[in-house]
């Protein structure tokens, strides 16, 4: 059986987790491939508002099993405070629905720390890191430095825990940073962390996915953060430190690329962004602050309120191109209601010269953004459960990005409740 891939195609917080909650009943196995903590996927179901971190979005449905895949670090105080929330689902077993990649690698205490460090070392050029210990940890890993989920079953791996947190400490005091930090306090709040963690199972997930596809079981691969926070293909410096793109789900899972089926891709109607870094098409009037507010724009990890922008087609086409989408899911279209003009950007202006492509570099100093104006429409789309209901503006709109993107928009999201979801 092929695996099918979700992932996002803007700055991330485009909707991903909504859309693997409504698409898991379709599916035997989700299975998440990159990422952190940093991740925010927010679910709504039955009035109520879910924040998942690293656990996959599949985890309220019955039907599916969810996978840590080996791409994800995991912070295992913070993924406490995640089993604990699920704790107060009554009959939702977790312990048998969650498994865990041997080779994951840890976020330790002294990650978080560095990663503090290195950030607060770097004054007005900071990046915008969550501080979630995200980019260190691939560092180590990378440096083969890291300790994975699956070391916890050896009987050194304090020995390794030890040796690690001490070349990490002579780093903290290299930065010169000042930050203020009680090692002893966060160290028993990691250990205790760590007896829940292998309470789970932990498993060869390559191994396990390729007896899944033999099997016929259907697998639904979950990405984190968004397509332009890719560690290669992003707005590098101001990235993430995994492959947030489809390749990613290869390496992450240890899935053979010949095996990779749909690639959907979530986009929101319009474009946002949390943290440091480039944006094109961003906002400073009453537009980019009424989506902001219409929206709830603000980071389900952080809390940073997001910057706001016009939805940017020569972003989403080169993400689209680098992913292989082969279908689309609009999300937030219902945000959009009452604007009476809408913007696209279509083309840059790029050094004096007109590209319909993302060039290397798309800082404000060598880019102007050329926008199409459309039609807006005021109908509040947040009670409509049919595509036949939505408004030929909207329509228009959509038929409009199809052909630009040459691609289907089979999903439109019209509020972030599961039933808010029109097929197309």
């Amino acid at each position: 059986m092929a695996v099918d891939l979700l992932l996002g195609l803007q700055w991330g917080d485009e909707g991903k987790g909504k859309i693997v909650d409504v698409l898991t009943k379709d599916y035997d196995i989700i299975a998440r491939f990159q990422g952190g903590p940093n991740a925010g996927h927010t679910l709504e179901f039955d009035g109520i508002k879910h924040v998942l971190h690293t656990i996959p979005s599949g985890i309220f449905h019955d039907n599916a099993m969810n996978i840590i895949g080996n791409g994800v670090v995991i912070d295992p105080v913070i993924f406490k405070r995640e089993l604990q929330n699920l704790d107060k689902f009554e009959g939702l077993d977790y312990t048998s629905k969650i498994l865990i990649s041997r080779k994951a690698h840890l976020i330790l205490p002294t990650h978080r720390l560095l990663d503090a460090a290195s950030e607060a070392s770097k004054g007005k050029a900071k990046i915008g890191s969550t501080l979630k210990g995200i980019g260190p940890t691939y560092m180590d890993k990378t440096g083969r430095n890291g300790i994975r989920v699956g070391d916890l079953e050896l009987a050194d791996w304090k020995d390794r825990y030890t040796a690690l947190r001490t070349k990490h400490i002579s780093m903290i005091d290299f930065y010169d940073a000042k930050i203020e930090y009680d090692l002893e306090e966060l160290e028993t709040e990691f250990f205790d962390a760590i007896k829940v963690l292998k309470k789970l199972t932990f498993i060869d997930s390559e191994e396990y996915l390729h007896q899944a596809q033999k099997s016929g079981k259907t697998i639904l691969a979950e990405g984190a953060q968004g397509s332009l926070l890719d560690i290669d293909f992003g707005t590098y410096p101001y990235v993430t430190s995994s492959n947030t793109t489809a390749a990613g789900a290869c390496t992450g899972l240890g899935i053979a690329p010949n095996k990779i089926g749909d690639v959907f891709g979530i986009f929101k109607a319009y474009t946002t962004r949390v943290g440091s870094g480039p944006f094109p098409t961003e906002l400073f009037d009453n537009d980019g602050e009424t989506m902001g507010r219409v929206g709830n724009e603000f980071g389900a990890t952080t809390g940073r309120p997001r910057r706001c922008g016009w939805l940017d087609l020569v972003a989403l086409k080169y993400a689209v191109q680098v992913n292989g989408v082969t279908q689309l899911m609009m999300m937030k279209g219902d945000v959009l209601s009452g604007f009476e003009t809408l913007k696209v950007c279509t083309a840059y202006t790029y050094k004096g010269e007109t590209i319909e492509h993302l060039p290397y570099n798309i800082e404000p100093e060598n880019v102007d953004v050329v926008y199409k104006e459309m039609k807006g429409w005021k109908e509040d789309l947040t009670g409509m459960t049919e595509a036949s209901q939505l408004p030929q503006a909207l329509n228009e709109y959509i038929d409009f990005l199809e052909k630009e993107l040459e691609t289907p928009i089979k999903i439109v999201s019209v509020g972030p409740d599961r039933t808010q979801t029109i097929m197309r």
